[in-house]
């Protein structure tokens, strides 16, 4: 084992001492990133990754700066805009992406891109 190899496993066992809590949240995101569109909270949350919901929620925090129910709506706007580049209709991206209510995905929408919905359509189709 090279020197940078022996160095690249002593930091990182330093930094990140518990692979457990590691394993966890890069779980815990990438259901997210898989069931996006599904009615996902933090209760489902923490039965999948058998864990109480207020460690869950420090630990996605810790690692990624967010909470879960923050990186799950940003990770649905994502989508919602390339389904809207792609042609769906407002009404359908938002029901694709996981959102019950239409108002509460423009609003998101607004909040997190700075256009509503039909303004960032028309943008996209000139």
């Amino acid at each position: 084992m090279s020197f940078y190899k022996k160095e690249l496993i002593r930091i990182k066992d330093d930094c990140y001492s518990n692979q457990w809590q590691i394993d966890t949240v890069i779980g815990l995101r990438n259901y997210i990133n898989n069931n996006f569109n599904e009615k996902l909270n933090l209760d489902l949350f923490s039965r999948i990754r058998f864990v109480s919901k207020y460690h869950l929620l420090r630990l996605f925090k810790r690692y990624y700066g967010q909470t879960p129910n923050q990186y799950l709506i940003d990770k649905r706007i994502e989508k919602a805009k390339e389904f809207i580049k792609n042609g769906l209709s407002i009404s359908e991206t938002c029901y694709e992406v996981g959102f019950e209510s239409l108002g509460s995905f423009s609003t998101l929408f607004k909040r997190k891109t700075g256009f509503t919905p039909r303004a960032y359509q028309k943008r996209n189709f000139r």
